[in-house]
């Protein structure tokens, strides 16, 4: 795999330029490559269309297609990410946690670049901008490995990255693209020690997993989504309603969409019927317990696996409790560590599943679809990790560099 291995040496080297370049030209190469998406739309447009073509022809469901297409505002948007970006704050060379010891050394941590970030993702072209963004502000270099079924798009991207960069005179092998597709390349990725300081898996369970369980180079888990709201039984149950309609049915191909419900037996014969309308007015199909199928026509028998998959698709389970304890029980048992809300008026049990959840990010009365990158503030993300080290939940910018320890002296010698 020298093609691998050369991408892999390029990125080395223009991680050692891009670490030392100052705020002010990362901030004007974010800038010059957010006007070249917009000045060349039409040519990803019409890359984009290729692969939306193909995925069309494969059978590709909907959801997914959905996650794929490309749309002028969806660039426009990938354009003012990187702009907003450039208006974050860098985190490169903060100083924090300075202290003075009783011999007068002066330690403190500096924030310092990751190196080379290489991130496998599947079907999201606007991942490719988001992740050159994130990581050249941070003084990083990026490897892309993005799934066959957005080759196309993927391509045409990073050339316009490139194009961006290269007039300001900035190193355009910030962002190099494995446009071989075959799945060795990513087994190659994943040896790669030398060259790559951290790998980001982006996509389904399998391609998470496989990395996660094969890679020698240090990974941040991003993980899937089973994603619970819970209707407490003092919930408004319109507000659940609204709540969970948008949760599910705003995007069903991300990983931060409800595709678990989880009701309190005692507003259950309220809530159920208009939940299930609700979702049912949006071709979603409905599975849930003995409880949930006698109370509302329609609703299919769920079965034990239904309770941990994420369907990315018009499918949601739907569990009863007669308690917050069995509901946070049943979530804990069940989620993938990502986005958990409750639906309440009761103050303490909203403190009790803040409390009890296990999660990246757990919501009292908001939809779930927030746990994203730009909606918290980071102007994008580099994914969204369910894993306890080093980063947890929306990463952006700090989530991609690290620490080194700088000690300042004069004369101490230990004795």
């Amino acid at each position: 795999m020298d093609y691998v291995q050369e991408i892999g040496r390029k990125s080395k080297e223009a991680s050692r330029r891009v670490q030392f370049l100052g705020q002010e030209e990362k901030n004007e190469g974010l800038k010059a490559v957010a006007r070249e998406l917009r000045q060349q739309m039409g040519y990803l447009l019409v890359e984009n269309d290729k692969d939306v073509k193909n995925a069309k022809a494969a059978g590709m469901k909907p959801a997914l297609i959905d996650r794929l297409l490309l749309t002028s505002q969806r660039i426009q948007s990938m354009a003012e990410g990187l702009e907003q970006i450039a208006m974050l704050a860098d985190p490169v060379g903060k100083m924090e946690c300075v202290k003075v010891r009783p011999n007068g050394l002066q330690i403190g941590q500096r924030r310092v670049p990751l190196g080379v970030v290489g991130i496998i993702y599947e079907s999201r072209p606007n991942v490719t901008a988001d992740a050159f963004g994130l990581c050249f502000k941070t003084g990083n270099a990026a490897i892309l490995r993005g799934g066959s079924d957005a080759i196309n798009s993927n391509k045409a991207i990073v050339k316009v990255i490139r194009d961006g960069l290269a007039k300001e005179k900035l190193p355009s092998d910030a962002v190099l693209l494995l446009e071989d597709t075959d799945r060795t390349v990513v087994t190659e990725m994943m040896k790669m020690k030398e060259y790559i300081d951290v790998l980001i898996p982006r996509g389904g369970a399998g391609l998470i997993a496989n990395v996660v369980e094969n890679s020698k180079v240090p990974v941040i888990e991003t993980g899937t989504g089973n994603c619970h709201i819970y209707v407490d039984e003092s919930a408004d149950i319109k507000m659940a309603a609204d709540i969970i309609e948008n949760a599910k049915t705003q995007r069903l191909g991300v990983c931060n969409a409800c595709e678990s419900l989880v009701v309190h037996s005692r507003i259950a014969e309220k809530a159920v019927p208009l939940i299930y309308e609700r979702l049912h007015q949006k071709q979603v199909e409905v599975r849930g317990d003995e409880r949930a199928v006698s109370i509302q026509d329609g609703i299919r028998p769920a079965s034990e696996e239904d309770w941990g998959t994420e369907y990315l698709d018009t499918v949601i389970s739907l569990k009863t409790v007669d308690s917050i304890e069995e509901a946070i029980d049943h979530i804990n048992r069940y989620n993938t560590g990502h986005s958990e809300a409750i639906i309440t008026r009761d103050y303490d049990n909203a403190l009790k599943f803040h409390n009890e959840i296990d999660a990246a990010a757990v919501y009292v009365n908001a939809s779930t679809r927030f746990t994203d990158g730009h909606e918290f503030g980071f102007g994008a993300e580099i994914g969204i990790s369910t894993q306890k080290l080093h980063a947890r939940g929306p990463m952006g910018l700090e989530a991609l560099t690290t620490v080194k320890y700088v000690i300042f002296g004069n004369g101490q010698t230990r004795p």
